[in-house]
């Protein structure tokens, strides 16, 4: 079986004949490299792209997950179907320009996908601001994106500080969601998964100044209103448990501070 796409900005530097191994064969500056997978950056004429070359994950890393209950990420598939869906619900995410997959052996499929590079981005976990205002818009930003996102089904199972590239040049805060490799697509998003990614990111977020004033609002944009945390306790409580979870993970114990922030509604 063999699917692919390519936008044409690139259909000058790539043919539909084995497109996979035109694409296995690029070169750039590497980001990521694991067994059967690699993320470099590349240049092509005067655009910088990221591309995301998977091998196949083997039969071995398929039984692993779903002897733990998870599904298999077997290739790039995922994050193209993911960022087709966000683009679509209006959720700023990266643009994808190319997209192969081939094989039908499941362990042994080969797909990557090329994204036009977001330059001039900080992390939200690296970017630092004393402005109240920008402060506050950031958050409204984030939980705005966080509900499109699970309306329309998707859940990142990633979803950290780490994964937001803010615009460096924008005098108003734009963000763009990132690394959608792990992402799930569904009709609804199941609790449990919502409260994965929610209690991610408010744990990314622990270190990095936030009041309980700005939960309230994330979590008011987020649900249309505060009276979700009576109504909805089940989901907020298992928000912050998770978020919980994790800073004990990293840490010996929880601050004051932090721990005042994470007490149960």
């Amino acid at each position: 079986m063999t699917e692919q796409y390519i936008g044409q900005e690139l259909s000058d530097w790539f043919s539909p004949v084995q497109l996979f191994q035109q694409v296995d064969q690029l070169e750039g500056e590497v980001f990521r490299q694991v067994a059967r997978r690699r993320t470099i950056k590349v240049s092509l004429g005067a655009e910088n792209y990221f591309a995301k070359i998977h091998h196949g994950v083997g039969w071995g890393e398929i039984f692993k997950n779903l002897l733990q209950g998870r599904l298999p990420v077997l290739g790039a598939r995922n994050e193209w179907l993911a960022i087709k869906a966000l683009r679509a619900a209006g959720v700023p995410t990266m643009e994808g320009v190319l997209y192969c997959e081939s094989g039908g052996n499941p362990a042994l499929k080969k797909s990557a996908i090329l994204t036009r590079s977001l330059e001039n981005r900080i992390t939200l976990e690296d970017y630092e601001t004393e402005n109240p205002m920008i402060k506050r818009h950031i958050i409204e930003l984030v939980a705005t994106m966080a509900k499109s996102m699970h309306g329309a089904g998707v859940n990142h199972r990633d979803y950290y500080l780490c994964h937001f590239l803010l615009d460096q040049r924008s005098e108003e805060p734009q963000l763009n969601v990132i690394d959608l490799h792990r992402a799930q697509l569904r009709t609804k998003v199941p609790q449990r998964w919502l409260v994965k990614d929610l209690g991610g990111l408010l744990f990314s977020a622990l270190e990095k100044g936030m009041t309980k004033r700005d939960l309230l609002r994330f979590v008011r944009v987020y649900s249309g209103d505060l009276t979700t945390l009576r109504t909805n306790r089940a989901l907020w409580r298992g928000v912050i448990g998770r978020a919980r979870k994790l800073y004990l993970q990293d840490h010996h114990s929880i601050p004051q501070d932090i721990g005042r922030l994470l007490e149960q509604p």
